[in-house]
């Protein structure tokens, strides 16, 4: 556990890829199985990730950085980077397949089990749905928890990682073609190595002190 704190504090957000830096494919297929099992609330699962690693991928992705002009090199300099995306909706034929998946999977005892999930899960949705009417903020929450598995198991794996929210979603939506796919770009993450010009390295790092955040009860 004490590993894991120290992890934390290390890590930061890279500012600046070194290009000539290309991370192995056999950390990239941790990464994406990273991103395969992050957590979702009632293991909804509501995204898809575009990963982009060639030139022409990376430029493509980075055209929706226009109006954000101190990204675009992170993304054109990094070795991978990831767009993560949140579905639109949350529609019947989804919640079929993670359940197909889940069954395939070995995850019910018998039929019974397998409907009792599919009930519950259907619950959570249609409350988000109808009821609370903030299905795609909740579906995009849960983007946001495999982002939060992304940075630190990149961090686990001594890779640099930039999280990106400086982006024109719609010109990106459109550059990947995710409305036709039911999908919206969320975040963007930049991996690879920080370059000597990463200037966020060499500073401390700084948060509110746990007696500020933290109530004991």
């Amino acid at each position: 556990m004490q590993e894991l704190s120290l992890l934390v504090q290390k890590r930061h957000t890279s500012k600046a890829f070194d290009p000539s830096r290309i991370i192995s494919p056999e950390q990239i297929a941790e990464l994406k199985t990273l991103l395969q099992f992050a957590p979702s609330s009632t293991n909804s699962q509501p995204w898809h990730f575009v990963l982009a690693s060639t030139a022409e991928g990376k430029a493509t992705i980075a055209k929706a950085t226009e109006q954000f002009a101190f990204n675009t090199p992170k993304i054109l300099n990094a070795s991978h980077v990831v767009v993560l995306c949140t579905k639109t909706q949350m529609d019947e034929e989804h919640l079929r397949k993670v359940l197909a998946q889940e069954k395939a999977d070995g995850r019910f005892a018998s039929d019974e089990a397998m409907q009792n999930q599919h009930n519950g899960r259907s619950f959570f949705v249609n409350m988000h749905r109808y009821e609370l009417k903030d299905a795609q903020h909740w579906m995009e929450k849960q983007v946001y928890l495999a982002l939060g598995t992304l940075l630190l198991g990149a961090a686990a794996l001594e890779i640099d990682a930039c999280p990106i929210e400086g982006f024109d979603a719609t010109a990106l939506n459109k550059e990947l073609g995710l409305r036709e796919k039911g999908l919206c770009a969320s975040v963007v993450v930049a991996l690879g190595y920080r370059s000597g010009d990463d200037f966020n390295a060499a500073l401390p790092k700084s948060r509110l002190p746990q007696a500020e955040i933290f109530t004991e009860l």
